[in-house]
Parts: C-alpha cells; structure tokens; sequence
C-alpha cells in the first residue's frame, strides 16, 4: 500500500527516477520549456517549482541545497541569478502544463512544460 507517500513512481526504481528529474529540471532551466509525457511533466513540475522557490531565497544555505538537488554549478548560478529574482514577487505556480495530445509512435500522452512569463512592462 502506497498510503501517504507522495510522488509518482514512472515504473522505475528510485536512483533512475532521481536521475531523470534532474535530467528534466536541467533541460527545464536551460531551455525554459520541455516536451514530455503528461505523468513526466507533472513529476518534473514538482521538482522545478520545489528549485525555484529555493533560488528565490538566495542565502548560501539555499545555493547548497539545489546543490544537492540538482548539481551543476552553472544551472544553480542561473536559478539564483535569473529565476529567483524574476519570480520573487510571485507565491508559487512558476510552470505551466500544455497538453499535446498523444505521441505518434506508442500514442503516450504528451506535454510540453514551460515557465509561466511575467510581463516586462507596467501592468496598464
């Protein structure tokens, strides 16, 4: 029984699933924006937004956990030098989910992740 455990297991034992998330978070920072499956994409959010939200504090506890989380020094600069600050009035909800309908090879259903863009000038 999977009473009270969080997260989705992608039919795959942890250490690879850990591995993919971080694959999926990396593309999503340098990329802005992944195509995924759906169960992919909602797993991945979870994670990007969890960063985000650790790159909007900007202490040098919050630098070594992404870290952990997600380690490539240069991703983590550009979480806290692009995405923190871009994001730092906002509460939450940094990504969005895009269905695209099914894949034309397994008919696996498809997504594509993308951040949530603020405008740039004054709100009128």
């Amino acid at each position: 029984m999977r009473h009270r455990k969080s997260g989705r297991r992608l039919s795959m034992p942890g250490d690879r699933r850990r591995a993919l998330l971080r694959g999926l978070a990396a593309a999503m920072l340098i990329h802005e924006g992944i195509s995924t499956t759906e169960a992919r994409a909602k797993e991945a959010r979870r994670f990007v937004e969890r960063l985000v939200t650790i790159g909007k504090r900007g202490d040098v506890t919050a630098r070594r956990l992404a870290m952990q989380k997600l380690p490539n020094k240069i991703l983590v600069e550009k979480l806290f030098a692009v995405y923190g600050p871009r994001y730092q009035n906002r509460p939450g909800g940094y990504t969005r989910i895009i269905k695209l309908g099914p894949r034309k090879g397994d008919a696996a259903a498809m997504a594509r992740l993308e951040f949530v863009e603020e405008p740039e000038g004054p709100a009128a």
